[in-house]
């Protein structure tokens, strides 16, 4: 991944990567005395031959003229990477003892090459976690790359002394500091409804919850100081969330960092979080009042209206677009003024970046 990053940034300074595994990049390139926007979607094993370019169709043009020339430097690549030769065979042994002193049973995936190892391992909490690694031909004289599904950056140290053994033991240290962590995110997940994401990975820092009365909180928790108060706002209709903006100014002096950050939003915010079961019985509404979706390219229903009959949830685009329609709305600056498409009382809508 290294490697691959490293080669990105060399030549496309101007790109910069949106993830956090680092697949996607997105930015400027110049071409012809003219630049464009560029975004770069790698393939999960970060290869750029494999890449997708997404760009306008001026780059494209532009960039079709070279495709011949890119394709032969890309079979190019191929063959030579097929007529590589094969590590010697003490690379083999040696691994095979690394993983025998490991133990068989932390082994969860080798290929054939003995390019790619899945090593797992379990928490104090009894959580299982995986550790992938690609070695190279010149291995153990060259770190492997590594991935994890860790809240923050894992990097191994690396000697030509070292071993499989030594960055499993890294690997080990690495999930015992986090553990305070996902023990937060564990109670969060297992007593509250979280609305997204709907599958947290290990690496996820952040929820959103529901309180109810179509309303929400999205916590942002800190991996390293897990149990210090976290980055908070509120989705709602304002007469709902106004009150709990005022509760969390006037009680965060309670919030105790040595309970847990479930316990400390009840103590501060004054409620009890309903569990899943009770909501969905409720009038709760999680799905846009326009297109009857819950997801709608990445986004989620953050706008609701302010009728507390009403308190409907849309998306923003789709309340954009309707609003825009509709003869009786008017604009000034980026705030639209218009009506609720189910109570038909005013409702407001102030645009963001995120409409596109």
């Amino acid at each position: 991944m290294a490697v691959t990053e490293a080669s990105l940034l060399r030549q496309c300074p101007l790109l910069l990567p949106q993830n956090r595994s680092k697949t996607v990049y997105e930015g400027f390139i110049s071409a012809q005395g003219r630049d464009f926007h560029l975004k770069v979607v790698l393939p999960e094993d970060l290869q750029l031959k494999n890449a997708r370019l997404l760009c306008s169709w001026q780059l494209r043009t532009i960039l079709n003229g070279y495709h011949q020339i890119v394709q032969q430097e890309v079979a190019l690549k191929n063959r030579q990477e097929l007529y590589a030769p094969p590590p010697p065979p003490q690379f083999y042994s040696s691994l095979i003892e690394e993983i025998g002193t490991l133990g068989w049973d932390r082994l969860v995936y080798v290929d054939t090459c003995f390019s790619t190892i899945k090593l797992k391992a379990e928490d104090a909490s009894g959580r299982e976690h995986l550790i992938t690694l690609k070695l190279k031909a010149k291995y153990p004289a060259e770190s492997p790359d590594c991935f994890v599904d860790f809240p923050v950056p894992f990097s191994a140290s690396w000697t030509p002394q070292s071993s499989l053994i030594s960055i499993y033991s890294q690997f080990l240290a690495a999930i015992e500091s986090l553990k305070a962590f996902w023990d937060v995110m564990d109670e969060i997940d297992e007593k509250t409804w979280v609305l997204e994401p709907e599958k947290p990975p290990r690496s996820a820092t952040a929820r959103r919850i529901a309180l109810g009365n179509n309303v929400s909180i999205n916590i942002e928790v800190d991996p390293r100081h897990p149990t210090m108060l976290p980055e908070c706002f509120f989705l709602g209709a304002d007469h709902v969330v106004k009150p709990l903006g005022i509760k969390l100014s006037r009680n965060i002096h309670l919030w105790d960092p040595e309970n847990s950050v479930l316990q400390n939003l009840k103590d501060v915010l004054e409620i009890d979080f309903p569990a899943r079961a009770i909501l969905e019985k409720s009038d709760f509404t999680m799905d846009c009042g326009i297109c009857y979706a819950y997801q709608l390219d990445g986004a989620i229903p953050d706008q609701v209206c302010d009728n507390s009959q009403c308190g409907q949830p849309f998306h923003q685009i789709c309340l954009y677009e309707w609003l825009r329609g509709l003869l009786t709305s008017r604009q000034s600056f980026n705030i639209i003024f218009g009506e609720c498409p189910y109570c038909s009382k005013p409702i407001t809508l102030k645009m963001s970046g995120r409409k596109h």
